[in-house]
């Protein structure tokens, strides 16, 4: 252990490590692909279900409404969604998957699967559940201390 350094800062530190490399090692595998790490759960969510409303995300992401339209934007620019008018409401869309963005989508999910099992394969598994129940937790409770609440959908099982 590091001089000074709490169980608190240290659960922050290895927080923030765990997040920042694995996004580094998501951005090396999806690039192939021509997304990146902000980008792959929308791209699966769409193509999960084609014509979600753009709104509807913001249920499923901890994420600010302008990123959603950001990643929105950036995958419609790459070809990998299309946009449609809601017609019952015309501030929102419904975003629909296109054949590149479903051709790829099998290699999206493999890769985080791989993912996932790399960062766990030193765990055992009742240690995994625990961690991943504990984990969830925490973010939630986090984002409730920011009023930031969200319905949970199949990326929280």
């Amino acid at each position: 252990e590091e001089k000074g350094e709490t169980q608190k800062m240290k659960l922050l530190k290895w927080i923030s490590v765990a997040d920042r490399f694995t996004k580094v090692y998501l951005d090396n595998q999806f690039a192939p692909l021509g997304i990146n790490s902000s980008q792959h759960m929308y791209l699966l969510k769409i193509c999960e279900n084609p014509g979600i409303l753009q709104d509807s995300l913001l249920e499923s992401f901890y994420v600010h409404p302008s990123n959603v339209v950001r990643t929105v934007l950036a995958l419609e620019k790459k070809g990998f969604l299309t946009r449609t008018l809601y017609e019952k409401d015309k501030r929102t869309c419904r975003l629909y998957p296109t054949e590149k963005a479903l051709a790829i989508a099998g290699q999206v999910q493999e890769i985080c699967d791989r993912t996932e099992s790399m960062l766990m394969e030193e765990i055992g598994e009742e240690e995994q559940k625990i961690f991943a129940d504990v984990l969830i937790r925490a973010g939630k409770q986090i984002a409730g201390k920011l009023d930031v609440e969200r319905k949970g959908d199949e990326f929280d099982e």
